[in-house]
């Protein structure tokens, strides 16, 4: 026998579903933030503290300017590499969990 696909409660538009998502989704946006932040701030923190260190050449460049003008675009893009891939790997374990929760309810 065959479940009325009314009366069975679609686990996918669930609060329970959605919730959960949106819980690791938002650990994920808070780690991709922190890390961004992290090369945002820390480099003028850098340069105030340890000024003699950041002014060190490295490849010509002093390290400030190597961080911020050669480093720091591929350390966003590495970051938003991270995020994509990730949130992308969520939402397929998130279906796959609904899939199988649908199965056992059918």
């Amino acid at each position: 026998m065959q479940t009325d696909p009314q009366d069975h409660h679609d686990f996918i538009h669930s609060e329970e579903f959605l919730q959960g998502l949106m819980k690791r989704q938002l650990r994920l946006s808070i780690a991709c933030a922190s890390a961004f932040l992290l090369l945002l701030l820390g480099l003028p923190l850098l340069n105030y503290f340890a000024p003699d260190f950041m002014a060190q050449r490295v490849g010509g460049f002093t390290l400030s300017w190597l961080v911020l003008g050669v480093l720091f675009f591929p350390y966003v893009w590495i970051i938003a590499r991270w995020f994509i891939s990730r949130s992308m790997a969520l939402e397929a374990a998130e279906v796959k969990l609904a899939q199988e929760n649908n199965r056992k309810n059918s």
